[in-house]
């Protein structure tokens, strides 16, 4: 085992994935990789170098660089996952979804229900997320819970590079289609992660640190920001379980009832604006399921109702970051 990154994870598991099954090919924008190189494709491997490497390896039948139409691409996916393909379609920002929302939801979500689960839709949508990149309003959101409110698609957010590679692998195998969300400012972490494949499967969270006076639920790059508030209070005596739900649909939600049961409180961070957010949904799932074993009110953690700012710091503090995480929890724990 050896230590890889985030970014390197994610293109270890779509090369063994292409290796194990001649049906796995790579759709989108620059996805051969010739951008920013000498012209020649394979140069890069797209905007954040995840398919580096693989146009040269595979060829471009099974590498395809499409022009700029998100529409296209969703829509070239889903035909060809639902004629016996496994595509692995690129959407480089999840900013720019609204282009092809109709072919996801409308589309790819409803193909097994709507022929009564004979038509199998193994696509995969790999996309970008998140703000801390300098990116501006348009290129710097963090969309989950669009897809997650759609019924047929499964939302996967990994949090690190071990579980980046076995949750990729996963979503390429599933034979429905899958919303992988990178968080960007994860890229270059770094972690051990095995050399062989291996699969994580969805709907089980990660305890990522285990506790006794308090709970977080954290999302995607929200897991590190919470584990480093739980160390800050363990200084204290605080004892703050961490959970990564790893997939926000299927969610896991006995892992989070069974933990909020044992400590009594509740702080949830989740990297979009409030109304309407995973935040807003764990807590009333919380509230509905789990509220004779709460001690006090939940809080939440979120990014404020307004678009991501520009300005470094501005962005820096729209997103939830350790400060605001910690405000949160000794509220929580100094309720009476």
């Amino acid at each position: 085992m050896s230590k890889k990154t985030y970014g390197q994870a994610i293109n270890e598991a779509l090369r063994g994935e292409m290796l194990r099954d001649p049906n796995v090919i790579i759709i989108g924008e620059d996805v051969a990789g010739g951008h920013g190189a000498s012209g020649e494709p394979g140069g890069v491997g797209g905007v954040f170098g995840m398919t580096a490497g693989l146009y040269k390896e595979f060829g471009p039948e099974r590498v395809l660089d499409t022009p700029i139409s998100e529409s296209a691409i969703i829509g070239a996916a889903s035909g060809a996952a639902v004629t016996g393909m496994r595509p692995v379609a690129e959407i480089m920002f999840v900013d720019f979804v609204g282009v092809c929302f109709d072919q996801i939801y409308n589309q790819a979500a409803k193909f097994r229900y709507m022929f009564g689960g004979k038509a199998k839709t193994p696509m995969v949508i790999r996309t970008a997320i998140g703000a801390g990149f300098r990116g501006g309003a348009q290129h710097s959101q963090t969309l989950h819970p669009l897809f997650t409110m759609v019924p047929g698609l499964k939302v996967v957010i990994p949090s690190n590079a071990y579980d980046a590679k076995g949750l990729l692998i996963s979503a390429i195998r599933d034979d429905d289609p899958v919303i992988f969300m990178e968080s960007k400012v994860l890229y270059g972490q770094s972690m051990e992660v095995p050399d062989e494949a291996y699969r994580i499967p969805f709907g089980e969270a990660n305890v990522v640190r285990e506790g006794k006076d308090l709970t977080f639920v954290a999302f995607g790059a929200m897991v590190p920001r919470a584990l480093a508030v739980a160390q800050t209070l363990a200084a204290e005596g605080i004892s703050c379980e961490v959970i990564d739900p790893r997939t926000t649909s299927p969610l896991d939600e006995d892992t989070i009832l069974e933990s909020v049961a044992k400590t009594g409180r509740l702080v949830i961070i989740d990297e979009s604006p409030p109304r309407c957010s995973l935040a807003a949904d764990v807590g009333a799932m919380v509230a509905d399921k789990g509220f004779r074993s709460l001690k006090a009110p939940i809080k939440a953690v979120t990014c404020p109702h307004t678009p991501v700012p520009f300005a470094p710091n501005l962005e820096d503090e729209y997103m939830p970051n350790p400060r605001r995480i910690e405000e949160a929890a000794r509220a929580v724990l100094g309720y009476r």
